[in-house]
């Protein structure tokens, strides 16, 4: 994964606060030019109309854009010294021109606002190791009826690489095997197959057919009322 990537991949530009910082309107694109480590090299560095954030670094001194940088292979004390330079002009503006996001991709932050709204529950980050995935649980009964969850897509996908997100909802046996014979329903990743099911997040299934599948769990969570 990119520098860049890694360090704004759960956060949103606030494009007025780029403008403020510093950053320029090029065409569709916000771009900064900053010098860094005593003057001996410039980042440039681009945001697009999408938010996602691009850099490249030149070795002023050589005139030539400084490659090692971006190399992991390269792990000398100098390369280092400037990576880390780099690294933190970068989240410099990250604090100052963008908010944190729960999840990477669209869909799943759309489901993440729809889901607080409806039931008024965010995500519990649960696992230092697994850092990007989320529960949803009824604050009643403790009962889950949500995750979401970074996965690489080879887990679901034979052949297929790359890091998604999905989510997991919990259904009827009966509806599960039904929907399994659809396109973009998956047995459940990391749960019991049995009654949950996994959807992955790249708008293939609907915010509206996503929702009410998650209606459908969340009912699964709350209290039985007991028969008399």
């Amino acid at each position: 994964m990119d520098i860049e990537d890694n360090i704004f991949k759960r956060y949103s530009a606030d494009f007025d606060k780029l403008k403020k910082y510093g950053f320029k309107k090029k065409h569709k694109n916000f771009v900064l030019e900053k010098l860094f480590r005593d003057n001996l090299f410039k980042a440039v560095i681009t945001v697009n109309a999408d938010g996602k954030v691009s850099g490249t670094v030149f070795d002023l001194e050589n005139d030539d854009e400084y490659l090692p940088l971006k190399v992991e292979t390269y792990q000398g004390a100098f390369v280092g010294e400037v990576r880390a330079a780099y690294e933190e002009l970068l989240l410099d503006i990250r604090d100052n021109c963008f908010s944190e996001k729960y999840y990477i991709y669209p869909q799943s932050n759309r489901i993440t606002n729809l889901v607080m709204e409806k039931y008024g529950d965010k995500p519990e980050f649960l696992w230092e190791k697994f850092a990007g995935s989320g529960v949803f649980r009824n604050p009643e009964t403790k009962k889950w009826y949500l995750a979401i969850l970074d996965v690489d897509r080879s887990k679901l996908q034979a052949g297929k690489m790359g890091l998604i997100e999905v989510a997991d909802v919990k259904l009827a046996p009966e509806k599960i095997e039904n929907l399994l014979k659809k396109e973009h329903f998956y047995p459940a990743y990391h749960m019991n197959k049995k009654y949950w099911i996994t959807i992955i997040l790249d708008d293939s299934v609907s915010d509206e057919k996503i929702m009410e599948l998650i209606e459908e769990s969340h009912g699964f969570s709350e209290k039985k009322l007991r028969k008399l």
